[in-house]
């Protein structure tokens, strides 16, 4: 059973959580070397007869850019999300270092503790998490997975040998989920540990800790009479200038959204269309923020996680441009969106000129940011070398190899090829960005190639001479498709305008008055203007 995620906006931010069965709702506070995705599907795969609701705790995962300084600022995070949900009144199973978070409004008998004695084990143990500051060398991010396995491993009372009774040993699926949850934010999640372990230190409210074997069904119990739980509803907006997260479904996948922009954004009139940011592969539309937040003024911006990368759901099977772009004319269709402008960037460039010969009465203008225009000797070496298997690791090794695919990808173009000549003159970028960058090739996980694939699979050249929306082809000076440009000339009908624009504004190492400028050239073209 695939647990849904939801988003609850409360008011210092957003909180994601995870919901798995059907029946009266039991909401669920997790332990925190656990991923709440984890949780949901265990205890579902239990009891399915109750509708488990897993909160990721502040600073965790999808609930990151929530940031508590404090154990009280945390317990109020917990209960305001709970209450948003509808879920102040339902009984709540607390596991590990979860119980450090209930809320005080549950400390009577509608409460479920397990692990708790485990967790001020590993308290008085003084074991901490190492410092998990992105670094250089990108060796935070295996001290983080060593830490989380080992939390599932050793026994708290003798962190030398391993637990011989407590609940199954994580696979590397679960270990792997656990890794990205924590990672989104290393800075706040180690401030979590930190708080949880000083509620603990100080002293827990005295409830009976549960077997683990026991405790999913004492919860279930506790919910018994209660009704049914109600669907979770569609997350609110945050304020003006601010990026909102969201989902919705299609007939194929639950479709991670990122969102921003004043009004309803659902008229077809120039500048009052909604406008569809389309990421690059193979992670996720977090890198686009300034493009989201810089084109917002005046229209919605939404810019889907494609299924298959970033935080929507993973379909099986082959996935080609044609499938992307069906898929986010079926994400307009779930949001009541008629007509929309498309913005995309290598990949989502493709998938922008997809829709728009899928559904040239839908399109309204683009803007096509160096999709890929390759000779087929270079398509075929890039398909035979690019995309390497990425798979759980149960000692960690993927993750290793994902950070030097994305640091040699900003090194060397096509990233395999370690050669000087091959060099590119971008620059490497912060510890913190590359950090970012990698976990989100984490999140598409085994799928991350698919979009790829497509993407070079694609016959751009073709496809452009199908084009009947006016469209804006341009690509910044250290982006490795600029060359798209030069291609395009030779192949564009005359309604598309080439363009050489001052910056890839998701790129690092740009000048700030490039990428404003880069900016303000996408919202003349989008608003009418002639590029």
């Amino acid at each position: 059973m695939t647990p849904r995620a939801a988003m609850v906006t409360i008011g210092s931010g957003q909180m994601r959580l995870f919901r798995a069965g059907q029946g009266p709702a039991v909401a669920v506070l997790p332990d925190l070397a656990e991923a709440a995705v984890v949780v949901a599907a265990r205890l579902a795969a239990a009891i399915p007869s109750v509708a488990w609701t897993v909160l990721e705790l502040p600073g965790i995962g999808g609930s990151a850019e929530i940031a508590p300084a404090t154990h009280a600022e945390a317990v109020a995070a917990v209960a305001a999300a709970l209450a948003t949900a509808g879920l102040s009144e339902a009984p709540i199973l607390a596991e590990g270092f979860g119980a450090a978070f209930l809320p005080a409004g549950h400390a009577g008998a509608r409460t479920v503790v397990t692990g708790a004695c485990r967790a001020r084990a590993w308290t008085a143990s003084g074991r901490v998490l190492p410092d998990i500051a992105p670094r250089a060398d990108g060796s935070h991010l295996p001290a983080l997975f060593a830490h989380l396995r080992d939390a599932a491993i050793l026994d708290p009372a003798d962190p030398l040998r391993p637990l011989r009774d407590g609940p199954p040993l994580p696979d590397a699926d679960a270990l792997h989920e656990a890794l990205i949850a924590a990672a989104v934010a290393p800075h706040r999640y180690q401030t979590l540990c930190r708080l949880a372990a000083a509620a603990i230190r100080d002293g827990l409210p005295d409830r009976p800790d549960v077997d683990w074997r026991d405790a999913p069904a004492a919860a279930a119990a506790l919910a018994r009479s209660d009704p049914a739980a109600a669907p979770l509803a569609a997350a609110a907006p945050l304020g003006p200038g601010r990026i909102w997260q969201d989902h919705v479904d299609i007939p194929e996948a639950r479709v991670h959204l990122r969102r921003a922009g004043s009004g309803s954004g659902l008229g077809t009139g120039a500048g009052n269309r909604p406008l569809f940011v389309l990421q690059s592969a193979p992670g996720s539309a977090a890198p686009l923020r300034d493009v989201i937040l810089g084109l917002s003024e005046g229209r919605s911006v939404i810019a889907p996680d494609y299924p298959g990368n970033g935080d929507s759901t993973k379909p099986d099977g082959p996935i080609d441009i044609a499938r992307l772009a069906g898929w986010m004319w079926q994400t307009a269709d779930a949001l009541g969106i008629d007509g929309c402008d498309l913005w995309g960037t290598h990949t989502g460039a493709l998938v922008a000129l997809e829709m728009a010969i899928q559904a040239p009465h839908r399109a309204g203008r683009l803007v096509l940011e160096a999709p890929p225009i390759l000779s087929g000797g270079f398509t075929a070496d890039i398909l035979a070398h690019y995309l390497p298997p990425l798979r759980p690791d149960p000692f960690g090794l993927h993750v290793w190899q994902a950070w030097t695919m994305r640091r040699d990808m900003f090194l060397f173009w096509p990233w395999y090829r370690r050669e000087r000549a091959a060099g590119r003159a971008l620059g490497l970028p912060d510890p913190d960005m590359l950090h970012d960058w990698t976990v989100g090739l984490l999140k598409s996980g085994r799928s991350y190639d698919r979009s790829y694939r497509a993407a070079f699979e694609y016959p751009t050249a073709e496809r452009l001479a199908r084009l009947e929306r006016p469209a804006l082809l341009c690509a910044g000076p250290t982006d490795m498709l600029v060359d798209a440009l030069e291609a395009a000339r030779r192949i564009a009908p005359d309604r598309i305008t080439i363009d050489a624009t001052p910056a890839t504004v998701w790129y690092p190492n740009q000048p700030d008055d490039a990428r404003r400028e880069t900016i303000r050239r996408y919202a003349r073209f989008l608003d009418g203007a002639a590029g």
